[in-house]
């Protein structure tokens, strides 16, 4: 079911909340242990929290939008008296102390949460097989990878674990695995969300967003968690949208960029954006535009992006918080703690971040990458001038076979090529199951639902 099935079906007591958790959670028991998608279920909080809204029900009350929906949440996110361990061996024992804002949200609205799921440690990495705890398989096909590192969220709606789910989104974290599992996944503009009580990474690319079923899901559960939050400063407050006249739509034109039809985007694919252009046209005009700095989004992503991975992560010493290995002194207990407790990817770019911000090396990398991210931005800038929205491909690929890209860190990068800049850009991008990307904007989401839905029709 759908959200809006579902809340239909729950006003007019055809189905109760309790019934819907028990279906999820039978699905769970019976596909988890394969699928991986999930690292914890909290089973007797989602039937105890399924049996207040039912009796909310039955005394006369009008359920929300929201309320008893069966969510999965990436275990990067926190949930006060719940492991957040960001599918690190370091962080296997933290039980977050607070909700993050958008679950903070999310109670209120009423909604349930399943489990936490699984995902690349520390959300590096576009498969998922980066976690501590093994790789999520993708349940349209199990020899093949999720996307990632929002894979286990994305695994659990497409495999029917959860009614819908949170990731979050640095470079495609989030669009990258919904297009890989054929499901919905919404990058909000940078702010539109709050990132509040988000295990951070890389703090001005991070952005939590819904990944659901249908384009209508996403925009309910994205309406629920956006907002202004005085715990992130980056965060905005949101104004009444201006009532629609819905026989005009927002949109008019659409560009289609020629930098993301190059060389490496396979056939499947492109014939995917082509069905989708063909279908767009008979509504809106479709116009060819240029994106001329695409071509150095990548190398700019992965010079910025561990530069901030490598000052976020340095508060995972082992003396606060998480695992602790002693040593003989206190560099060697940091050094031991960070090597048993942190992965390869994330030591690899905790490496290479700690490198470009170093004497003699930040002018000559991370200076010039943030000089490049600008250009990135302006390039959208210029190209709203001319359109209202822009649709390209979300992955050059198919998902590749598990362990196909793990030896090769620079092809696994490559996934990223197409979702990276709206992320350092900061604008929204919505990618529906076809694969197709829709970018909009900055805090113009309603164009990527209005778009989104129609080519769902």
């Amino acid at each position: 079911m759908t959200i809006k099935e579902f809340h239909e079906a729950l006003k007019n007591r055809k189905i109760s909340a309790r019934e819907v958790v028990i279906s999820y959670l039978d699905e769970i028991k019976k596909k988890n242990s394969e699928l991986n998608a999930y690292l914890e279920i909290f089973e007797n909080d989602a039937l105890g929290r399924a049996k207040e809204i039912d009796e909310r029900i039955a005394s006369g009350e009008t359920p929300g939008e929201l309320w008893g929906v069966p969510l999965a949440i990436k275990d990067n996110i926190l949930i006060r008296g719940k492991i957040a361990s960001a599918a690190s061996k370091i962080l296997e024992n933290y039980v977050a102390s607070y909700d993050a804002f958008v679950i903070e949200k999310l109670k209120k609205a009423g909604a349930i949460f399943l489990g936490r799921t699984n995902m690349d440690e520390f959300a590096m990495g576009s498969s998922t097989e980066n976690s501590a705890y093994g790789p999520v398989k993708n349940p349209r096909d199990m020899s093949r990878v999720p996307g990632g590192s929002s894979g286990g969220s994305a695994a659990a709606v497409a495999g029917g674990l959860a009614m819908a789910a949170l990731g979050s989104d640095t470079g495609g974290s989030i669009r990258q695995p919904a297009a890989f599992c054929g499901v919905v996944g919404l990058k909000p503009t940078y702010g539109a969300v709050s990132r509040s009580g988000l295990i951070a990474m890389a703090s001005s690319l991070d952005q939590i967003g819904p990944i659901a079923q249908t384009v209508e899901d996403a925009e309910v559960l994205f309406n629920a968690i956006r907002g202004r939050d005085e715990m992130d400063a980056t965060s905005v407050t949101w104004t009444p949208d201006v009532q629609v006249d819905i026989r005009r739509p927002l949109v008019k034109t659409i560009g289609v960029p020629e930098e993301y039809f190059g060389e490496g985007l396979a056939p499947g694919i492109k014939k995917n954006i082509d069905e989708a252009v063909k279908k767009l046209s008979q509504k809106y005009e479709i116009r060819e535009i240029t994106l001329p700095h695409t071509e150095y989004a990548l190398s700019c992503y992965y010079i910025i992006m561990p530069a901030e991975v490598s000052s976020n992560m340095a508060r995972f010493d082992g003396m606060r918080y998480g695992k602790r290995t002693d040593g003989d002194n206190l560099i060697e207990t940091y050094k031991k703690s960070r090597g048993e407790g942190l992965g390869l990817e994330v030591r690899r770019r905790v490496l290479l971040g700690t490198y470009v911000l170093s004497a003699g090396y930040y002018d000559a990398y991370y200076s010039r990458a943030q000089r490049a991210r600008a250009l990135v931005a302006e390039d959208f800038k210029k190209a709203f001038e001319e359109v209202d929205a822009i649709l390209a491909p979300t992955a050059p690929t198919l998902p590749f076979k598990i362990g196909e890209k793990s030896r090769d860190p620079l092809a696994m990068y490559l996934s990223d090529i197409y979702t990276i800049p709206a992320n350092l850009a900061g604008v929204p991008a919505l990618t529906l199951s076809s694969g197709a990307q829709l970018i909009a904007p900055h805090f113009e989401e309603k164009r990527l639902f209005e778009l989104g839905k129609f080519l769902e029709q």
